[in-house]
């Protein structure tokens, strides 16, 4: 007897539907065709067992299992609950009726239970996208999928209630999340607030113009200035996530396999912190079996480089195109995906390796070529994507002893959403463009063209200060956020001025001032 079941494989971003084919004939053996990796082939003895221990026998005849699209990769272990219902029902100990009605997805253990799988999210939603009646996922993953509305989202314990629901001897309520209300629940509950930092103001400052643009931004200073706390608290000033971003958002993490299993939607902007041994690999993503890198779970978020000279320089350079194109390309013999990684990038550095030049308290023991060698552990070309540069200077004793607290994030968080409002608007007709970091040279001459007086200042500041070419643009299109979040419609002289400051590394005289 032949019989289908339905389930899906996940290849990158991209979700396919994958039909089940299970025939049953005289014989003794088990074929397994369709392009399956070690995890699917091994689900024969996990079948086996997880029937034997159910009150099943597993067939004893001659079962051919078909995967099909058969020159599609399968990978992983979630097609262990539609290969065991599809070998029941065409071994007629089970009811074949519903089907074709419901995606099933889940990893069995030896005694039946339903094991949680990555990209459940995905699935779901390619399952809806296919008319399917419902889904039925595992317990732990039912939360996850029910974020998908119009979509009957069934979570089970163990095969049992699987076969008792779809013989219909059984009824089950599907998870219903309500989506909108979970997401705007918890859009602003953030554990870290810019109110615990003290003093810097003009590193705050610099973060709110990075915030308001979309800037990737730097920081340089001693140890125990406070780069890495301000950094964390960056996402606490973000504008939010819009319901679609969550949703993309969500969907990487589950593919990823990072997702909790209590949490339906990601509800604020990601901050990935990799540590600076990362590999090429697991910074871009790739891998034999392909998986998202720290660059794509940072998408629409912040990916954060502590000590970025500490990074393996050629890990820092797969970065470059990234930082351009905002989606990375990953092709090997046997794959090929596309993951999106639309981020903001932050980092922190020492100024030296000693980590005290320019320290009013702290003796520099570096050389001026020591310093300069330090610093060109960052190319040009990857600076060149770093529209902030800024100098954090060590806290005084007032300030660290001041017990009044900070600007709370909040208060922060509202100016930048205004500055994004004014961006959508100017870049609704542009398409794939969202902020000022993203306008490319056209549009800065159409946006943010500077009038006679920024003009001589741009001119004077790159004379005397030996600013280098590639920053002219990038003053530009920080000066527009910072006209943004003046409310200001033209590029001034004050603008101007303040970006001229966020240039600091570009000066031909920085390592040895």
């Amino acid at each position: 007897m032949l019989v289908k079941t339905f389930c899906a494989a996940v290849n990158g971003m991209e979700v396919t539907t994958v039909t089940v084919e299970v025939s049953i004939t005289r014989g003794v053996l088990f074929h397994l065709t369709g392009l399956a990796d070690g995890a699917v082939k091994e689900s024969h003895d996990r079948i086996a067992a997880a029937l034997l221990n159910n009150g099943y026998k597993f067939p004893v005849a001659d079962i051919t299992a078909n995967l099909a699209p058969a020159d599609l990769k399968k990978e992983g272990s979630s097609f262990d609950l539609p290969l065991a219902i599809a070998i029941l029902a065409a071994n007629e100990k089970m009811s074949h009726d519903r089907l074709a009605q419901y995606m099933l997805v889940g990893e069995l253990s030896l005694d039946g239970t339903l094991q949680p799988v990555k990209g459940i999210l995905p699935i779901a939603i390619k399952a809806r996208a296919e008319k399917f009646r419902g889904i039925i996922v595992p317990k732990a993953n039912e939360h996850e999928a029910a974020v998908v509305d119009t979509l009957e989202v069934y979570g089970m314990k163990n095969i049992l209630e699987v076969i008792d629901f779809l013989n219909g001897t059984a009824t089950a309520e599907p998870c219903v999340v309500d989506t909108r209300k979970e997401f705007y629940e918890h859009q602003y509950a953030f554990d870290l607030d810019f109110s615990d930092v003290r003093g810097q103001e003009n590193v705050k400052r610099a973060l709110e113009v990075a915030a308001a643009g979309g800037h990737n931004l730097i920081m340089i200073g001693p140890p125990g200035s406070g780069k890495s706390m301000m950094a964390k608290r960056l996402p606490s000033i973000l504008p939010p996530l819009s319901l679609s971003e969550s949703l993309e958002t969500t969907q990487i993490h589950s593919i990823a396999g990072k997702l909790r299993r209590d949490t339906g939607l990601i509800t604020q902007r990601p901050f990935r912190s990799p540590h600076h041994t990362i590999s090429e690999v697991a910074l871009v993503g790739g891998g034999m079996n392909p998986m998202p890198g720290e660059i794509t779970l940072a998408h629409n978020g912040v990916l954060f480089c502590d000590e970025l000279p500490e990074f393996n320089k050629h890990t820092l350079e797969v970065l470059r195109q990234p930082l351009e194109d905002r989606l990375i390309t990953i092709s090997r013999a046997k794959y090929t995906v596309t993951y999106p990684c639309s981020f903001m990038f932050v980092a922190s550095m020492n100024p030296c390796p000693c980590g005290y030049f320019g320290d009013p308290t702290h003796h520099c023991v570096c050389t001026p070529g020591q310093i300069q060698k330090y610093l060109s552990k960052i190319s040009g070309p990857l600076m060149d994507r770093i529209d902030i540069q800024c100098e954090i200077a060590p806290l005084p004793f007032k300030d660290i002893s001041n017990a009044t607290p900070g600007e709370p994030s909040a208060s922060i968080r509202e100016r930048v959403i205004r500055a994004r409002a004014i961006q959508t608007e100017r870049f609704r007709d542009c398409h794939g463009i969202h902020c000022n970091a993203q306008m490319t040279e056209r549009m800065i001459h159409e946006f943010a063209e500077p009038d006679e007086a920024s003009v001589s200042l741009l001119r004077n500041a790159m004379e005397r200060l030996k600013l280098s070419a590639r920053a002219y643009n990038r003053i530009l299109k920080v000066a527009r956020s910072i006209a943004d979040l003046d409310g200001s419609g033209q590029v001034q002289a004050q603008h101007i001025a303040e970006a001229i400051g966020y240039r600091n590394l570009d000066r031909g005289d920085w390592a040895e001032r």
